[in-house]
């Protein structure tokens, strides 16, 4: 029954404990027995548990019993890092109720107000927690102050908790049972169900995880994906307990997964509907389920294969990574340093770190990133309006009219006492204050600062920078604003006279000269030392802008002599200095450069 069903998921800035009390509930519902628990059992992958990050949401289904009547408890656990967020919107379309956790050492974050805006955008039942509690560092009464600040809560409505040892789980299974409604009963209904996630599994083939809106969905049943056109079977489905739990059937109110058989994975689209399909009367439901807002990358980045000929290999690594992916955007790119490739869109630069990442230990690829670059609007003088993605679609400066880059809102908390080294950081970044909040009163008082930024501003080391600036109290959230007029060139960057178009970036215009200053030592320090001298040049057009110089390799040519007029030591030197020269006049003076040089100037 429908009434014994409750959806939820945890919503929290990254690092609030949310997969540490996913866990205790997992424990408290004996969902998983005492021998396979495991801290942060959600989260599957070697790289969150490295990184103590949440990466990819996690379904999990529970069975509670409270006053003599067992409920389904569906919890979704979602990734907390503004570069996830896509994760987070997906699991509240799929859900009745969120938890709002808050660490009570560190108070609300930026990202929990992002992520509380995002829930209530779902019109969710907001259960706030205060995490963490049995820390000696908690301020329990300040964070109280803070929550009911920005929710309008009462004191009673906020439950005390620690996911560490376990207090306060009890109280909110009742508050999730009391506060989150069950799901609309139409299990009368035609089939249908939303995809809020998918992977791609070597023998299952695609597996969408769904929840299921209308009526039921059985084994056997024909299915037909309604945006993709892709008919299926359902050749098994179940749930997550955390692993996969076959079952005879899904039914309305539900969260779960579907085994498609599908082999194509573009075939299967998060924000999908399925429903039933019958070959002479088509798909047995006309309208498809509102899907999710289009996803806009921030950042993009070349992500070419260091083997040439692995590209049919990074291409179907690539298509696997976008199933279980979906803010993922990429499409073919060739470079003539590189190859063949794909230029990839990201959330920001996390995200890029993370799929590169994904792409050795998953599928054992080694890859070549160019620098990142932000989507630029450009109008050309024939009146077209073209999205510039990477620095070498930029036009010739006297075909551009006008340049116009996206801008973000940033929202940034901190200590008071910060305020001024903020504010510092973000006027040399060329952004624009607008307002501030304070959330709380005191000595430890804390700011909420509002400002508008370019994204190029924030796609490097903003967060690095502004956690430094702030003994590391700071957190920040940021959403696309829109975009706006700005003068922007192309910096090239010559190796050895060789244009490198990988490592080309686009820059503003007064900051050209000190980046292509950083970018020639960056390189300078991490290139290896050739049997000639490099050059490296940053040049905007034909005009060089900033150069350095790597010296020689150079075999001690004296070591042979133990004396002698200094002529012969002198006709020596000259022999090998003409020997380099005639090395590289032979065009010996080509250099392979290596994936280490392309992170220095990613990290600049």
């Amino acid at each position: 029954m429908n009434s014994h069903i409750r959806n939820f998921c945890i919503i929290a800035h990254i690092d609030h404990g949310k997969s540490t009390l996913a866990d205790r509930f997992l424990e408290f519902t004996k969902t998983v027995a005492a021998r396979d628990m495991k801290s942060q059992l959600l989260d599957s992958m070697d790289l969150e548990r490295e990184r103590g990050i949440t990466i990819k949401l996690a379904p999990v289904r529970m069975h509670y019993t409270n006053s003599g009547t067992e409920y389904i408890l569906n919890l979704i656990d979602t990734p907390g890092h503004v570069d996830f967020n896509y994760e987070v919107s997906r699991s509240l379309a799929a859900v009745e109720g969120a938890i709002l956790l808050v660490d009570a050492t560190q108070g609300v974050q930026a990202q929990t107000i992002g992520n509380l805006y995002l829930a209530l955008e779902q019109n969710l039942s907001i259960i706030p927690v205060i995490n963490k509690i049995d820390m000696a560092i908690a301020n329990v009464e300040k964070t109280r102050a803070e929550i009911k600040s920005l929710t309008g809560c009462k004191d009673q409505d906020i439950i005390l908790a620690s996911g560490k040892t376990g207090q306060g789980v009890p109280e909110i299974l009742e508050a999730i049972i009391k506060r989150v409604p069950p799901p609309a009963n139409n299990i009368q209904t035609t089939p249908r169900a939303l995809i809020f996630d998918s992977l791609f599994n070597e023998y299952k083939g695609v597996v969408a995880s769904v929840r299921v809106v209308d009526g039921v969905l059985k084994k056997g049943d024909k299915i037909i994906l309604m945006s993709t056109r892709a008919p299926a079977e359902i050749l098994e489905l179940g749930y997550y307990v955390p692993k996969f739990h076959p079952a005879p059937e899904l039914k309305n109110g539900e969260i779960g997964y579907i085994v498609t058989g599908l082999k194509e994975v573009r075939d299967c689209r998060v924000g999908d509907t399925i429903t039933l399909y019958d070959k002479a009367r088509g798909a047995l439901s006309q309208s498809p389920l509102p899907g999710y807002k289009e996803v806009k990358p921030m950042v993009f980045a070349g992500i070419f294969p260091k083997d040439g000929s692995a590209y049919e290999e990074l291409r179907d690594a690539i298509e696997k990574l976008k199933l279980s992916d979906s803010a993922l955007i990429f499409e073919p790119e060739h470079s003539s340093a590189l190859g063949f490739g794909f230029r990839c869109g990201f959330l920001g630069m996390l995200h890029l770190d993370i799929f590169q990442e994904r792409l050795k230990r998953e599928h054992d690829l080694e890859v070549v990133i160019t620098a990142p670059s932000v989507a630029y609007q450009v109008t050309k003088t024939n009146g077209a309006v073209v999205v510039i993605k990477s620095p070498t679609e930029m036009p010739e400066q006297n075909y551009v009219v006008e340049v116009e880059e996206p801008w973000m809102k940033l929202d940034i908390i901190t200590p008071k006492d910060y305020v001024g080294a903020v504010m510092g950081l973000v006027q040399e970044r060329q952004g624009r204050y607008l307002t501030t909040e304070y959330l709380s009163s005191g000595a430890d008082q804390r700011a909420l600062l509002h400002y508008e930024i370019p994204l190029a501003s924030l796609i490097t080391d903003f967060y690095d920078k502004l956690k430094t600036v702030t003994s590391g109290y700071a957190s920040m959230n940021y959403e696309l604003k829109g975009y706006h007029k700005t003068e922007v060139v192309r910096l090239d960057i010559l190796v050895a006279d060789d244009l490198v178009e990988s490592l080309a970036t686009l820059v503003w215009k007064s900051d050209a000269h000190a980046v292509g200053k950083k970018i020639c030592a960056a390189l300078k320090d991490s290139l290896p030392r050739q049997q000639f001298e490099l050059k490296i040049q940053a040049a905007i057009g034909g005009k060089i802008i900033a150069a350095e110089r790597l010296s020689a390799l150079r075999k001690d040519v004296l070591a042979k002599m133990s004396g002698g007029d200094v002529t012969r030591k002198m006709k020596l030197l000259k022999k090998q200095k003409q020997g380099k020269a005639k090395m590289k006049a032979a065009g010996l003076s080509k250099v392979n450069i290596p994936t280490e040089a392309y992170l220095a100037v990613l990290k600049r």
